[in-house]
């Protein structure tokens, strides 16, 4: 469980780095990170279809708790995985 979060967190710290390199949520580096998001979700906890991504991309502005997470890695960053997990999942 440990190993997951500290996955997670690397790649919430990864989505941070995309954003501040001026890369655009539905750019090939923002769509291969939330590929990665999408299969270390699968991988660790429970299948993760794109249905339930779409879901959790919505939380992660919309959770207060979540936002603060994913902000914590930098500023905009919960809302730059959110456009990036919505277009990822058209």
């Amino acid at each position: 469980e440990e190993e997951a979060a500290a996955g997670m967190n690397a790649l919430m710290g990864e989505f941070a780095k995309c954003m501040k390199n001026g890369f655009s949520p539905d750019s090939g580096e923002a769509q291969a990170l939330v590929k990665q998001w999408q299969d270390h979700i699968t991988e660790n906890f429970y299948t993760c279809t794109k249905e339930i991504l779409a879901g959790l991309g919505e939380m992660y502005t919309a959770d207060e708790r979540f936002r603060t997470n994913i902000d914590s890695h930098g500023e905009g960053t919960a809302e730059f995985m959110r456009s990036a997990i919505a277009a990822y999942c058209i």
